[in-house]
């Protein structure tokens, strides 16, 4: 019976971490660039249960005591990991020039896992460290540079960052800014082989778990993206199924809690009433 407080305790601490990770995909469905988590649910390992001094199995001081094996029973379950989904998401127009959507054209794709590789904005904070994003919802700061809206410097091909001294500049396909007719710079975007294996950090920001610089894009053959400007890419978040999900993962959990509600009240039972006699 104490099993059963374990496995049942163990579903609902699943199913709230479910429920923790599909609300904040929802909360995030218009966050441009988001890319909204999956989760992956496993089971403990199963126990396997045996009836022991079984008087069919010999039992000599040479022989370990027999067993009847009398079946399985597992143990709970957990959320083993949880991972972004790197789907392109949707194109909004906004008409604002700060604003640039980057569209994945051709990507390679790992012929062992099918994994697609993704492409990233390469933007850098105050510190010098690398963080890579998919939200182009950029600006310009009060010294001229371009940088997110959470005042990360976006760099150009050479890891600089892109200054833009008027304010007013157009963009080509390919990442280079034109101001007043001039190029002033081409916006990096690198290449990660192996999405999963970068951290996400919030607002949009990704690092690497070594901390080294991902490669760019840029001269890549087997890569092909376009820049939008006036558009950004939004969420990715399916707010309908996430919704479903959401539901499905309260269900699970109220179900897990009556469980728990009815070995509390068979533990009740027999400790003021069996223990009486």
């Amino acid at each position: 019976m104490l099993r059963g407080f374990y496995t049942a305790a163990s579903g609902m601490l699943s199913q709230q971490r479910m429920t923790e990770m599909l609300t904040n995909n929802m909360a995030n469905a218009n966050t441009p660039g988001f890319k909204a988590d999956q989760a992956s649910m496993r089971a403990f390992p199963e126990l396997l249960l045996q009836r022991m001094n079984n008087p069919g199995v010999p039992n000599t001081d040479r022989q370990l005591p027999g067993g009847h094996t009398i079946g399985s029973i597992n143990t709970g379950s957990y959320v083993q990991e949880t991972i972004p989904n790197f789907i392109q998401g949707d194109l909004q127009d906004t008409g604002r020039k700060t604003d640039i959507a980057l569209l994945d054209l051709n990507v390679p794709i790992d012929v062992l896992t099918g994994q697609k590789s993704s492409l990233f904005f390469s933007v850098q904070n105050a510190n010098g460290e690398n963080r890579y994003t998919r939200n182009g919802n950029f600006t310009i700061d009060g010294q001229g540079y371009l940088t997110t809206n959470e005042g990360y410097y976006v760099l150009n091909e050479n890891n600089q960052r892109i200054n833009i001294a008027s304010g007013e500049f157009a963009l080509q396909e390919d990442g280079t800014i034109l101001e007043n007719g001039q190029v002033v710079g081409r916006i990096n975007i690198v290449l990660a082989e192996d999405p999963n294996s970068l951290i996400k950090e919030g607002n949009g920001l990704f690092r690497t778990e070594d901390g080294q610089a991902l490669q760019t894009a840029i001269g890549n053959q087997e890569v092909a993206y376009s820049l939008k400007q006036g558009f950004i890419e939004r969420s990715n978040v399916d707010a309908a199924q996430t919704m479903t999900q959401m539901l499905s993962a309260f269900r699970a959990f109220e179900a897990n809690q009556k469980v728990l509600q009815a070995y509390d009240k068979s533990m009740e039972k027999a400790v003021n009433e069996i223990g009486r006699l």
